[in-house]
């Protein structure tokens, strides 16, 4: 025996509840025709007539009020449960997995999700921290956080920070004994911290521009490192110059901790954008991620 169709014991079960095909009908959106054909539909399918009808009503048969009542409510359960899953179409809920370097992820990821997570019990956040770069549609990532000159073309990218700065620094203590450097060459006569990258192995060139003019100088010095607190630790130690992102090194500087040298050879430079793939279709999970995190400005 061919199985009915969830659609035709829904039909019934409206018709049976409101003992009335015009009824249904209104309710429902389609003619008491087609109702009438799925009914006869059904009946044949089953081989046992579920509706009397006559000119001016419409009564349960036996076998009717029996798969009325068994039926019913588990039409009426499985309704409610399609009618919830489609309302999460429109509510923020499921898993977004972002890869981003971990001062991305202190500075600008975290103090836009702390106040959010509890707004929207169902929705989780994965932050995966990694100073490399990452083929988020390979590794199945939903979003990346790096600098903006960083990201490819065929991204969607979106500013969720300030232009940035990089910062020549080095402690009081190291400039005591040696003269600050006034131009990126005199940086060939220093210690320098150098950085390397764990994208490609190599080191990091320092990056300087003035007027106009850019400059990629190849330092030496005593330390190499591959992680930016390090860095950081090491030029508060009097190990060297060291260049890095202005955000990482704001409050050493302000308390005098740091010396800052070559500022007129830093410009700014776009600073931390959100970005994933165009080709896919933004859930509200993300785009509630994406307007939390959208940098406007001071």
């Amino acid at each position: 025996m061919p199985r009915p169709s969830l659609d035709d014991l829904a039909t019934f079960c409206a018709v049976a509840e409101a003992r009335s095909f015009t009824k249904a009908a209104a309710q429902s959106g389609v003619s008491p025709s087609a109702l009438s054909h799925a009914i006869r539909g059904l009946e044949a399918r089953l081989g046992v007539r579920l509706l009397t009808r006559t000119t001016r009503s419409v009564a349960l048969t036996e076998a009717g009020e029996r798969l009325l009542a068994t039926v019913g409510p588990r039409v009426a359960e499985i309704e409610a449960e399609v009618e919830a899953l489609g309302a999460l179409r429109h509510r923020p809920s499921g898993t977004i997995r972002i890869t981003t370097s971990g001062h991305a992820a202190e500075s600008r990821l975290w103090p836009a999700l702390a106040p959010l997570l509890p707004r929207y019990p169902e929705l989780k956040v994965e932050i995966s921290v990694n100073a490399g770069f990452i083929d988020i549609v390979k590794e199945r990532f939903d979003a990346g956080v790096r600098l903006g000159e960083t990201i490819a073309k065929d991204m969607v990218a979106v500013r969720i920070g300030p232009d940035m700065r990089m910062a020549a620094v080095a402690a009081p203590a190291y400039f005591a004994a040696r003269p600050p450097p006034r131009t990126p060459q005199d940086l060939a006569a220093h210690n320098c911290i150098n950085l390397r990258f764990p994208t490609h192995g190599g080191l990091y060139a320092w990056e300087f521009e003035k007027d106009g003019r850019a400059l990629s100088v190849r330092v030496e010095g005593q330390v190499v490192v591959n992680e930016i607190a390090l860095a950081v630790r090491a030029a508060m130690d009097g190990a060297g110059i060291a260049y890095l992102p202005d955000d990482y090194v704001q409050a050493a500087l302000r308390t005098g901790v740091l010396t800052r040298v070559l500022e007129d050879w830093c410009p700014p430079f776009p600073g931390y954008h959100l970005y994933y793939p165009s080709r896919r279709q933004q859930s509200p999970a993300m785009a509630l991620l994406v307007e939390a995190l959208r940098f406007r400005g001071r």
